[in-house]
């Protein structure tokens, strides 16, 4: 297994020797060659060292990870991040698409993010620059897609439904394309819903705002704007109504 060069950049002692514990432990391929304790520390280091790989805080005493990288500009390094944050805070990473460790670090999430960065789907700027806007507006507008060739950052009003096809997503908009992407209709069902998407089947994720009509006949079904007609479980028809009544 590769050896992957890695820096620690978080202000607090105790979790920078946690988190070097962990990975000699669980990860013994990740080679910690520095730390620092900030914003000013971290810079120096990454200069001197040239890491492949940053375990990044986000709140630290003379600034966040997002100065660190507006400094830098274009990394050459991957990076995962690691907070404490609240639960808006982490629905945004997820929106992002960023790899974060939330603390305490749980084991299985190291190793999982890891071997993420392996198999070389780390993010981009893009996603480091949608992860900073959704913190700190605390309103949610878009969200990153990873597809084959590349990541979309997509507003999520532009999203019509989302349809499950095994571990796959097909994403379908309101200007007809679509987007299919590697993650599972549950993960999106998991952020999207609060944000104005209703499950209503194992294979439909919805966007409320684009519901047409509800149709009783042939066991319920919703006409969409685009026309598509989406079937609705059994379990979720009293839920699908209570919806409708409420738009």
């Amino acid at each position: 297994m590769k050896t992957i060069n890695a820096i620690i950049i978080d202000d607090l002692q105790d979790s920078r020797d946690l988190l070097k514990q962990d990975l000699l432990d669980y990860c013994p391929h990740v080679n910690i060659i520095g730390e620092a304790d900030g914003v000013v520390s971290g810079l120096k280091v990454i200069k001197q060292l040239n890491p492949e790989l940053v375990f990044l805080d986000i709140n630290m005493n003379d600034g966040s990870g997002f100065d660190l990288l507006e400094i830098i500009n274009e990394p050459s390094f991957s990076i995962i991040f690691t907070t404490a944050s609240d639960l808006y805070a982490i629905k945004a990473f997820k929106f992002s698409a960023v790899d974060y460790l939330l603390k305490p670090i749980d084991i299985d999430d190291l190793i999982a993010a890891v071997n993420k960065l392996e198999n070389n789907t780390a993010a981009t700027k893009d996603n480091y620059e949608l992860l900073k806007n959704n913190l700190e507006t605390k309103e949610i507008e878009r969200i990153a897609l990873h597809t084959q060739e590349k990541i979309h950052i997509c507003p999520i009003a532009d999203i019509i439904r989302c349809e499950s096809s095994v571990n796959y997503t097909t994403f379908y908009f309101k200007d007809g394309s679509k987007k299919m992407i590697t993650k599972t209709l549950k993960y999106f069902d998991q952020i999207l819903t609060g944000s104005g998407f209703f499950r209503v089947h194992q294979s439909h994720l919805i966007n409320s705002d684009f519901i047409k009509e509800y149709v009783k006949l042939d066991g319920g079904y919703l006409v969409m704007k685009d026309g598509t007609n989406i079937p609705i479980s059994n379990r979720k028809k009293a839920e699908v109504v209570k919806l409708i009544s409420a738009l």
